[in-house]
């Protein structure tokens, strides 16, 4: 084997697939670089709540005896990964952030993306830290302790996947799974400067994943390239008839990335996006916007009403999913959390049933976007990363609560189901923190989200940033 820890810890997960395939290195070398990265840095990050070492070492060996028979390998043969702790991992207690669910019995079974990774030949280390039970935007978690931004360990990750895009971040992993109901995804791979993607509502399966909202949950990758999130995404695809939520009837895979934007149209989301973006978020959009050539803008329709109504939703499911522990374990629930949930189990019925119809009016507006616009660009997050604890932000000379306005500008995109590609950016005046630019398109068009995302990589604007822990 040619390759040793240090070069393998430089490749993104779409090189190293390539290079095991090539014979240039084994699954298992692969597999003690990331471990050894792993306890090395994860005192200081603390984004794993549990390791899967034993398991891990068995599916790279499994792979290293496929390459050494000469078989065929598959597509993320030997990549390593790590996954939410919402997602079942056989034989394994599905944490969800929380202390209830320690009392819950272990996994039976994998949940069908962690199915669709092994069957990939991807390599499972562990579970990632959260918000609990997917609620909140920091990942400062009381039960398993906050999640450390890599690129500042005084400042939140982001969340609620916020374990998932530290990890990546950090180097202990090139790819990690996670959920986005309000920008759970998106707002981790803002903040910590990674590749994330939330795909068009209901294309993935989500069975076997713990639930925050039903009615808006996603589930989706985080990588350190466009070329590895495009790969996990296709190796995720798959319709699932046991999965109602599942609304996707074949498989339609990325294609080529380098095509180029010829053809399409491409603008900027104004509006309510620039007035709820900081300087620094405006000058990573605008980054972005003449990479891609953009210089329309365009209006996105009832981005306030879209977010107030996801708010509505999102509490009034999650508080009903909980009620029961919320009567007799309400102060085993997190502190950050537990008042949301209670006053989301109060929410007049009448309050949801006129937000999911207008739920329906406001996907025709936004679907109708795309008839103009093959892709709109819009900031990830209003700012970079705040330091833990913190309670404020500033955002134009406006104070906003921290936690809950970290999605401000993931709301109302994801309460319309597109998909979305968030791209790592690295303006001026961000204190050297990243901020990400949202790349969405037209529902089912993830292909072309990840080809203008690829743009952005290409011209070198958008990228991951090494760290030193």
């Amino acid at each position: 084997m040619k390759n040793t820890a240090l070069e393998i810890e430089g490749l993104d997960s779409f090189a190293l697939a390539r290079a095991i395939r090539a014979g240039d290195c084994s699954a298992c070398e692969v597999l003690e670089a990331s471990m050894a990265r792993i306890e090395r840095t994860d005192g200081a990050v603390n984004a794993f709540t549990g390791k899967s070492y034993p398991r891990a070492r068995q599916e790279a060996a499994a792979v290293d005896a496929l390459c050494a028979r000469g078989e065929a390998l598959p597509p993320l043969a030997g990549v390593p990964y790590a996954v939410k702790n919402l997602f079942d991992i056989a034989g394994e207690v599905t944490l969800a952030g929380s202390k209830i669910n320690r009392s819950h019995a272990p996994a039976a079974q994998d949940a069908f993306l962690v199915g669709r990774m092994q069957a990939a030949g991807a390599v499972l280390l562990g579970a990632l830290n959260m918000d609990e039970y997917a609620y909140g935007f920091t990942t400062e978690n009381t039960h398993y302790g906050a999640t450390h931004n890599p690129h500042d360990l005084t400042r939140v990750a982001g969340g609620s996947s916020g374990g998932s895009g530290a990890a990546v971040a950090a180097g202990q992993v090139g790819i990690t799974l996670g959920s986005d109901t309000n920008g759970s995804i998106r707002v981790p791979a803002s903040l910590c400067g990674v590749w994330g993607l939330k795909p068009t509502f209901g294309r993935l399966s989500r069975r076997g994943s713990y639930p925050f909202v039903h009615s808006i949950d996603h589930l989706g990758p985080l990588a350190d390239s466009v070329d590895s999130l495009a790969l996990v995404y296709d190796a995720l695809q798959s319709p699932d008839p046991l999965d109602p939520g599942c609304h996707a009837s074949s498989v339609q895979p990325v294609g080529d990335l380098s095509r180029g934007l010829a053809g399409l149209r491409i603008g900027v989301l104004g509006g309510y996006f620039h007035e709820h973006a900081s300087a620094p978020a405006r000058d990573a959009l605008m980054i972005a916007a003449k990479a891609l050539g953009a210089t329309d803008v365009v209006t996105w329709p009832d981005a306030v009403q879209g977010r107030a109504a996801a708010f509505i939703i999102s509490a009034a499911e999650g508080g009903s999913l909980h009620l029961d522990d919320l009567r007799i374990r309400a102060d085993d629930f997190e502190p950050l959390s537990v008042d949301r949930f209670i006053a989301g189990a109060l929410t007049p019925a009448h309050w949801y049933l006129r937000a999911q119809r207008f739920r329906r009016v406001y996907r025709d507006k936004v679907n109708a976007l795309f008839q103009h616009w093959d892709v709109l660009l819009a900031p990830a997050t209003p700012v970079a990363a705040p330091e833990i604890g913190a309670e404020w932000i500033d955002i134009n000379g406006t104070r906003h609560p921290s936690r809950p306005s970290m999605g401000l500008l993931t709301q109302p995109v994801s309460f319309a189901g597109c998909p979305v590609v968030a791209a790592p950016l690295w303006p001026a005046g961000s204190a050297g923190l990243p901020i990400g630019v949202q790349v969405i398109a037209a529902p089912w068009r993830e292909d072309l989200a990840l080809r203008a995302a690829f743009a952005l990589q290409s011209a070198g604007v958008a990228h991951l940033k090494p760290v030193e822990l």
